[in-house]
């Protein structure tokens, strides 16, 4: 790689700027990295610096705020019907689905520091206005079934905790209230709202690993589960489930946005790149966190209920009644300890899909309002359609348990608009410069897109086929199905160019056309 890089990834920057638009963060509100300013060893050096405890500490938040989706009511549901139904068996694929969800995260995170721009930009400017706006309508769905679990999850938790007194309703609207009362802190600068999200993982974290510690799951069988890989017939909803429950849409196009916080020269090859080691690994250690906090969860209630007659029944609005009833009569009542743990996830994930609702719309739309403006809109979204469930649904488990499904396979439907625009611009020498992916990593990253989208689209066939019946809507699904598919057509014909694997030289254009 040669000095000219620099210039070259310099010039593309220019271009690029040269219409005004909203950006993630105003500079004054981003966090200053201590050495940005140094002088260069070298006029046209391309390494990263030395790395520096301090740097990383300045770098590290992010990472965490990306990991909460990792660790939403969603995801916990998940975990504990699969600790329910298959045991410790499916701990291996909670493991590489981390995994998987890593580079996913790291890959947008690449596209947010080298361009200094966030996805749901670029796809505006990389797409006709009619598939833009698509994305832009299919990525909102992701984010309201999101958003509705993740109210709900709350609302359970704040109903437990007040034993009864406030009904779901009235839990979804205090949700509401506090992502506001939290959204403020952003006031005081972006540190602030990271070291809320802090705590509350830190909550989460002693809360499940208290559980873990009273219902003491086999150590040998964790061992055995992480480690070897067994899938049954029976098992398979689970595996499909916790698969889709890592990789969420929304999470996409905010990390993106959220890598922007810090002030890093991206003019500068060596910045950009230092800036990348460094969030690859904070977002290791956040994914880290979150892996042993799902384990926890999953193993809690592989040990209490695998094998028992009441592992089907099991979902997110009795499983702690179920832990009180078998592990009660301690010191503090387990059922508390897991609303407790419900709250932090519920809470500090609706306020992360708030902020990207904000990225989002402010992104396809380019929308220029206030920050509370765009928050009120956004949270709307989410809160009106969720106070409708909460109304409804209050009385019946059951009916919740389904309304959850269905909102899974909402989300899982939206996957594939926000992976493939990803993985097209990552790998456009025209949008990174030097920063796009190489052939291995464009393959390897392909491949885990490709598993991601046949996994969710095996349970979006299992779950119709069980559930839709009737000429009329059996028509409407194929008709959807044929859309659906068309576009998702679509968006890799657009990037089939992009397969072209680069061919390494010095002799960079001096032109950009």
């Amino acid at each position: 790689m040669s000095g000219n890089d620099d210039e070259y990834h310099r010039r593309l920057l220019e271009k690029r700027r040269l219409n005004e638009e909203e950006t993630a963060y105003a500079k004054m509100d981003k966090v200053h990295i201590v050495g940005v300013d140094e002088v260069e060893d070298e006029e046209y050096s391309t390494m990263a610096p030395p790395f520096k405890w301090k740097k990383l500490w300045l770098f590290s938040g992010p990472g965490f705020l990306m990991s909460i989706a990792f660790l939403d009511p969603g995801n916990l549901e998940g975990d504990l019907q699969a600790g329910a139904i298959a045991g410790y068996s499916l701990l291996w694929l909670l493991l590489w689905a981390t995994v998987m969800g890593l580079l996913v995260q790291l890959l947008s995170a690449r596209l947010g520091v080298a361009t200094g721009r966030h996805l749901a930009e670029h796809c505006r400017d990389e797409y006709p206005k009619w598939a833009s706006l698509l994305l832009w309508v299919m990525a909102e769905l992701a984010l309201i079934g999101a958003d509705i679990q993740e109210v709900i999850g709350s609302a359970i938790a704040i109903k437990i905790l007040s034993n009864g007194f406030f009904p779901l309703w009235a839990g979804v609207l205090i949700t509401a209230l506090d992502c506001f009362i939290f959204l403020f802190l952003e006031n005081y600068g972006v540190r602030k709202l990271e070291a809320l999200f802090a705590v509350l993982i830190a909550v989460m974290a002693v809360s499940f690993a208290w559980l873990f510690g009273e219902t003491k799951p086999s150590g040998v069988d964790l061992l055995v589960g992480v480690v070897v890989p067994k899938l049954s017939s029976r098992t398979i909803q689970q595996a499909v489930g916790v698969v889709g429950c890592i990789i969420m849409p929304h999470n996409v196009f905010l990390h993106s946005a959220l890598v922007q916080s810090r002030e890093v020269d991206i003019r500068k090859v060596r910045r950009v790149r230092e800036a990348l080691n460094y969030y690859t690994i904070e977002s290791a250690i956040a994914l880290a966190v979150s892996f042993a906090i799902n384990l926890f969860v999953t193993t809690v209630f592989a040990k209490a209920f695998y094998g028992t007659a009441v592992a089907d029944s099991i979902g997110l609005v009795n499983a702690g009644q179920y832990l009180e009833e078998k592990y009660g009569g301690g010191m503090f009542p387990i059922l508390y300890i897991w609303a407790i743990g419900l709250l932090a996830a519920g809470q500090s994930s609706t306020i992360t899909g708030t902020y990207a609702g904000q990225f989002i719309m402010g992104g396809f739309l380019n929308l220029r309002v206030k920050k509370w403006l765009r928050a009120l809109i956004t949270r709307s979204f989410a809160i009106v359609p969720t106070l409708v469930v909460a109304l409804i649904f209050d009385t019946s488990e059951s009916s919740l348990d389904v309304l959850n499904e269905w909102l899974n396979v909402l989300q899982s439907i939206q996957i594939p608009f926000a992976l493939i625009p990803l993985l097209c611009l990552v790998s456009k020498e025209e949008v990174m410069g030097v920063f796009r992916i190489g052939p291995v990593l464009k393959t390897i990253s392909w491949l885990v897109t490709a598993l991601v989208i046949v996994i969710n689209g095996y349970l979006l066939v299992d779950f119709f086929s069980a559930e839709v019946s009737g000429m009329m809507l059996t028509y409407a699904v194929y008709t959807f199905t044929t859309g659906y598919v068309a576009f998702v057509v679509y968006l890799i014909s657009r990037s089939i160019t992009f397969f072209k694997w680069p061919v390494f030289t010095n002799n960079l254009p001096n032109t950009l056309t």
